[in-house]
């Protein structure tokens, strides 16, 4: 099985459990870090997340992923809040943080030699991030950034 299937078939019983407990799911991802395989489940609220919500959410999905049995190798479960530099992968977190604040980390430099680029996130139309900075507007195809997080607020 795939780890992006896999991610799949998890997110979809963490919904599950997730929703029971008061709780979103931001992403689930499961990936290798060294020789140690990692299933990372993001939980989100709009009361915000913290350790317990993760203890909680940790015990309440132990069960049901050892029954549903989805990852035939060993692997290490961390359940984590996305944080408040959360990194947006799907569309409907471009969708949520229209206007907000956003940094985004190229993959090769620009013209221009920058390998980061923040501004305001205006669009995401066909996996082109469009981004307001200083009154220009710049255009990224999602698959050239390493990643697209939300801009930490202190350099407002």
């Amino acid at each position: 099985m795939g780890k992006n299937n896999t991610s799949s078939i998890v997110e979809n019983l963490a919904k599950k459990v997730a929703k029971d407990l008061g709780y979103g799911i931001w992403d689930v991802r499961f990936v290798k870090e060294g020789s140690n395989w990692y299933l990372k489940i993001f939980i989100d609220s709009d009361k915000g997340i913290g350790i317990e919500d993760c203890e909680r959410m940790s015990r309440a999905i132990d069960g049901p992923l050892d029954e549903l049995d989805p990852i035939k190798v060993p692997y290490c479960l961390e359940v984590c809040s996305p944080g408040l530099e959360r990194e947006l992968t799907k569309d409907e977190h471009f969708q949520k943080y229209l206007n907000e604040r956003v940094k985004v980390k190229l993959i090769r430099p620009d013209e221009e030699g920058n390998t980061e680029i923040s501004g305001k996130l205006v669009s995401f139309v066909d996996n082109v991030i469009e981004i307001e900075n200083n009154g220009e507007t710049l255009n990224v195809n999602k698959k050239d950034t390493s990643y697209v997080k939300l801009d930490d607020f202190e350099n407002e």
